[in-house]
């Protein structure tokens, strides 16, 4: 089970810490542990991630989320693999801090109170534990929350739930996060905020209230400040961008965005030409008012430079936080041959020196761990010397999940002539996709139809701790979006860590830690598009000729393979590494967490 790496602070930071923060990291949804559904998958996850690795290299950050009292949505499958939907059953006052603290937006004229929950997130290791001895310390992170006395009811249920509602719910959400949480640090006594990080454009608005940013000037000087922080007034804002579809960013129309944020927000929007086109794009809005932007992967700065050609984007590739993502069997592992890798990642690149024997322990270990699982979760008997394959991504037309089952009688015909397959599924469709739940009911279908043959499971409620079990549990980690709207993707990373090579398209960031036949293997070629009939056939070859065969073949073959995808992805692939990277390149901090370099 995934271990918790977050903890309730009894009192709050002193007044020395907050103000010795430098970093304000804004993201919509953080995941700090499943007690804390405020997140819905990757994005939140990726977050969360961000801020544990920030704990353990010291980094002086503070993160800003929503609360979200309802959650995401707990999933639910019926028989024939239709999804419903119920809101999260949890406690803030079981896992979280509230804080007396609070201070006020204005919403369509309203004034708005926000209040703050706290929570802290400490370091993986104790401070100045191990032989070097990590210069960790506690990165506290805030949950703005509307449902306060004083408020109007329709205002108190504005952080009710993770995306939902309609696109004026949504634009109230994000002035509370972007200028609620600007004011609330302010109010907190967060007084050397350096650099505000806003994690995709939900919280672009808080540039607005930063002075002196000197926004105004046009997007083309605001590209030209990216790589030249120098001499910028203030504080400086940066940007990370997630997502290469367009639906994915976030659009306002300029009637509504006058109705919510009243005339004189709009007018410098005007003045700054984020309403030019007659609506409000806040990914513009949020790279217009950055120093610093960057995609997540190379791939996707390629994409997201021809979306956005009038900034600079530059590049840092995603990763996840290697002691959370790690199972325990392989924390042993690791803790045995490779001792201080939780604090520093690139050990684990010596991991080519740990006897085979016992990566196909810890494996075995793991792996008993996910049939446990989907037995108590699914009523369903998973054999353990099968060949098992991973999926698991939100439910979603563009990332092809059921790519695999496209030609069921060659699933069927590799089964009975290479060895036995079973795949295990995961993920949840937001509740407006149609085309996503229709996805998950057609896989339960399919599962019935080969039930005998190939054993297919979905298991529901994909979560943290789900997630933990099955990247570590599976033999093979299978990924089949459609190129190039895969802008990094972080699973096939934890699934690396535990040992499981990739079976993917290349795309993101398989494209940097793919090496054939050695971490794994690509589906398809590198080019720029996909194929969907030419994709399915190229993974049911590389299945029937390739990944099965050396699976059940005698030796040692696919357990090197194993080790490699450790000490080559996991090494690198890692939030240590990434957070560094923001560090240097984004904060101007130095990355041992001694401060403004």
């Amino acid at each position: 089970m995934i271990a918790s790496t977050a903890v309730q602070h009894g009192g709050h930071l002193s007044a020395y810490d907050r103000a010795s923060r430098a970093v304000a990291y804004f993201s919509m949804e953080i995941a700090v542990q499943d007690g804390v559904p405020t997140y819905s998958g990757g994005l939140g996850v990726l977050a969360g991630d961000h801020l544990r690795s920030a704990a353990d290299l010291g980094l002086p950050l503070v993160g800003v989320t929503l609360l979200y009292r309802r959650g995401y949505f707990s999933q639910r499958l019926d028989d024939d693999g239709r999804q419903s939907e119920e809101p999260v059953e949890w406690s803030p006052e079981e896992a979280l801090t509230q804080l007396p603290e609070r201070v006020t937006v204005t919403i369509e004229g309203r004034q708005v109170l926000v209040g703050a929950w706290y929570l802290e997130i400490p370091p993986s290791e104790p401070i100045g534990s191990g032989d070097s001895g990590p210069c960790g310390r506690t990165v506290p992170v805030y949950f703005l929350d509307t449902d306060v006395d004083g408020n109007d009811p329709r205002d108190r249920q504005i952080t009710d739930q993770l995306y939902s509602g309609d696109l004026a719910h949504r634009l109230h959400q994000e002035v509370v996060l972007g200028m609620g949480g600007r004011a609330m640090l302010d109010r907190l006594g967060y007084r050397s905020i350096s650099c505000y990080h806003m994690n995709e454009g939900h919280s672009s608005l808080l540039a607005l209230s930063i002075k002196n940013r000197g926004c105004e000037s046009s997007p083309e000087t605001a590209a030209e400040r990216g790589s030249s922080p120098e001499g910028s007034p203030g504080p400086r804002c940066v940007f990370t961008t997630h997502t290469p579809v367009p639906a994915g960013h976030d659009h306002f129309p300029a009637a509504l965005v006058e109705e919510v944020v009243g005339d004189e927000v709009a007018s410098r929007l005007v003045e700054m030409g984020c309403l030019a086109s007659g609506e409000l794009n806040m990914t513009d809005l949020g790279m217009c008012s950055s120093e610093y932007v960057n995609a997540v992967s190379i791939r996707h700065q390629h994409v997201a430079q021809a979306m956005f050609p009038q900034y600079k984007i530059a590049s840092i590739t995603n990763g996840v936080h290697a002691p959370t993502w790690t199972a325990p069997s392989f924390q042993a592992l690791f803790d045995l041959y490779l001792p201080g890798w939780r604090h520093d990642s690139s050990a684990l690149r010596s991991a080519v020196a740990i006897p085979l024997e016992e990566i196909v322990a810890a494996h075995q270990g793991a792996k008993a761990t996910l049939c446990r699982e989907v037995a108590a979760r699914c009523k369903v008997s998973l054999d353990p010397v099968a060949l098992t394959i991973g999926v698991a991504r939100r439910a979603a037309g563009y990332k092809r999940t059921d790519l695999i089952l496209s030609d069921p009688d060659r699933l069927v015909e590799l089964s009975a002539k290479v060895g036995p397959i079973q795949i295990v599924y995961s993920g949840k469709a937001h509740p407006q996709d149609d085309q996503g739940k229709q996805i998950i009911a057609s896989i339960v279908e399919m599962a019935h139809q080969l039930r005998g043959t190939v054993e297919i499971v979905y298991v529901p409620d994909y979560s943290m701790e789900l997630a933990a079990v099955l990247t570590a549990g599976v033999d093979v980690w299978l990924n089949t979006p459609r190129k190039p709207l895969e802008a990094c993707g972080t699973s096939g990373m934890k699934a690396a860590l535990n040992g499981v090579p990739s079976l993917s398209i290349l795309d993101g960031w398989w494209l940097e830690g793919h090496v054939e036949g050695v971490t794994g293997w690509s589906i398809g070629d590198d080019g720029p598009t996909s194929d969907d009939d030419v994709e399915a056939d190229d993974l049911y070859r590389k299945l029937k000729e390739v990944v099965a065969p050396l699976f059940y073949e005698p030796g040692e073959g696919f357990t090197r393979l194993m080790r490699y995808a450790i000490a080559l992805n996991g090494s690198y692939f890692n939030t240590e590494r990434m957070v560094r990277q923001y560090a240097t390149r984004s904060y101007h901090l130095a990355a041992d967490g001694s401060g403004v370099s």
